[in-house]
């Protein structure tokens, strides 16, 4: 099952006694509708609206009360009111902006109904006449399929057993590799997903990569406000996979000659629309992490195999037996950033970098998280021997000894000293085990 973990989020929105209308979060094609769907079985009746089909917005827009909308809704899917637990569930929701300003009133006056909308961010966020009841509504973020979704998607239970061992068992190791090599060439959108379990020929996936990048550049020509900001727009999605896990400049980004606040204003845009994440960089060392946003941002993308697909490397990935071999160990740091991203729900879910910027002197750890009222280092490193100067950096700074390193080599834990002589304990991490990471660091605690 590609949605186990939102399936499981909206399991528990879902038996929270005073549960709030829920709106669903993605980029499109994440599987939102999919994911509702399966969601559905749970529930005696599922009341099911599309609002991009005219007789379904013909409904929300004839009535503009809620005391008159919610009877007409079982009315025309002819399921009598209060006859057993019921979803409804409202589908681009962003045709219709009195619909989500009613949201609130579901919750205040039809407790007893779940009510679940979805939409497609980038047209809702363009639309600037469009708010949603903060406060009154909670929200859900569903991402591309993570590495665990992906391999129980395509069958491999031992995998799937031996991930579940902890400690991970080494002689699964060889396997688990080459398992996680092939999902960070194919990435993690559900129908390209499905048609690798349906084909398991990675040649018959590029027709569906095509259509994928092409949906969300038509979503910029239909809504984008403007000629030039059509431009900018198209510019960016068109460029950024080649700046995947890079740190970027948003003045002359993609050696263009558009001005930094245009990039910016596109880039932030499509960061709403969860198309990518401005990834900024921190100086704390103690919690809380707050980003620097004067700093430049390093840029993670909806989906590592579309990144590939785009630039051009799926063909490298394919004949390499390191994920950091390829593209400087970048599309390795930016599968690490969508996997962390994959452990998170939350509509504030972020990534951070830790740097340590100083004339003469410069140091910089790929991800920082928190643990336990701790900031943990997280290196990601291209083979085995790789040095570690900017984490003991940040261990030597740090009032705590832990850090992480993810890299292409087995499991195992260490006593380690810094170069100037700090002792702290590192986990050796490999790539298929980054969704455990958290139980990983329990033992390295203890």
């Amino acid at each position: 099952m590609f949605f186990r973990k939102i399936l499981s989020d909206l399991s528990a929105w879902a038996n929270e006694p005073d549960h709030k209308p829920l709106i669903l979060r993605g980029a499109r094609q994440v599987g939102k509708t999919t994911a509702i769907e399966l969601f559905s079985q749970q529930f005696t009746h599922f009341l099911s609206f599309n609002l991009d089909k005219s007789a379904d917005l013909k409904i929300f827009k004839e009535h503009d009360d809620i005391e008159n909308l919610v009877p007409a809704l079982f009315f025309t899917r002819h399921v009598p009111m209060n006859s057993g637990k019921t979803l409804i569930f409202i589908d681009e929701i962003q045709n219709s902006p009195k619909t989500v300003a009613l949201l609130r009133y579901f919750h205040e006056q039809f407790s007893q109904y779940h009510v679940v909308a979805a939409g497609s961010l980038l047209e809702t966020l363009i639309d600037k006449h469009i708010t949603y009841p903060v406060g009154r509504v909670d929200f859900r973020i569903i991402r591309p399929v993570s590495f665990p979704e992906f391999l129980n998607a395509t069958g491999e239970e031992q995998a799937i057993n031996a991930l579940n061992i902890i400690p991970f068992p080494a002689y699964a190791h060889d396997q688990l590799l080459n398992h996680i090599r092939t999902y960070s060439f194919i990435g993690g959108m559900p129908a390209i997903v499905q048609k690798f379990v349906e084909t398991r020929d990675l040649v018959k996936l590029q027709p569906l990569y095509d259509s994928l990048i092409a949906s969300y550049l038509d979503d910029v020509e239909k809504y984008s406000p403007g000629d030039r900001f059509t431009r900018i727009l198209r510019f960016v999605i068109s460029q950024s996979s080649y700046y995947a896990a890079a740190r970027i400049r948003f003045e002359g980004f993609g050696k263009s000659t558009f001005g930094s606040r245009d990039i910016g204003d596109a880039f932030r845009l499509l960061e709403k629309a969860l198309l990518l994440q401005l990834v900024y960089p921190t100086v704390e060392l103690q919690a809380p992490i707050i980003p620097d946003i004067r700093k430049s941002p390093k840029l993670q993308l909806l989906d590592t195999g579309l990144v590939n697909f785009v630039a051009g490397l799926q063909e490298n990935l394919f004949s390499c037996q390191l994920l950091s071999d390829i593209y400087e160990g970048r599309i390795a740091e930016h599968l690490t950033g969508q996997e962390l991203l994959a452990l998170q729900s939350g509509a504030l879910a972020r990534l951070n970098f830790w740097v340590r910027e100083k004339r003469q002197s410069q140091a910089e750890v790929d991800f920082v998280i928190s643990y336990k009222g701790m900031v943990i280092p997280v290196e990601v490193k291209s083979n085995t021997t790789g040095h570690l100067r900017s984490l003991h950096q940040f261990i030597d700074r740090a009032p705590h000894g832990y850090a992480v390193k993810i890299y292409s080599g087995k499991l195992f834990m260490e006593e380690a000293v810094t170069i100037s002589g700090k002792r702290f304990r590192l986990l050796n991490l490999p790539f298929y085990l980054i969704h455990k990471i958290r139980n990983y660091l329990d033992l390295l605690v203890s």
